[in-house]
């Protein structure tokens, strides 16, 4: 696999956060890790959001990557490439029942 640097620790949450953002493709409210000292994101799904299970239930780890597609080839792939954001391309994998968020700026 291609290099990778940590970027932060995503929790699904019931609780509502000061200053979250709502991401309307996953039906999620997310706030920034950038904001928490240990760069913790916290995730609260709506009812109906599309994400799957494991990314609605499960505490994951992101880790910025150069080649988003590259770092795919072998693994076992939980979500596909999606546009996040319009600087942002994510995936999310399952790696020996770690689940684990890649990401690729633009």
């Amino acid at each position: 696999m291609a290099s990778s640097q940590f970027h932060h620790l995503g929790v699904p949450t019931s609780a509502k956060h000061d200053n979250e953002i709502y991401i309307e493709g996953g039906k999620v409210y997310a706030t920034d890790p950038a904001a928490h000292p240990y760069r913790v994101e916290f995730l609260r799904f709506e009812p109906d959001s599309p994400m799957p299970d494991a990314i609605k239930t499960g505490v994951h780890a992101a880790f910025l990557v150069d080649n988003l597609d590259a770092a795919l080839k072998g693994q076992k792939v939980v979500l596909p490439p999606f546009d996040a954001t319009d600087e942002l391309r994510v995936a999310f994998i399952e790696d020996g029942g770690a689940l684990i968020e890649i990401m690729e700026k633009r």
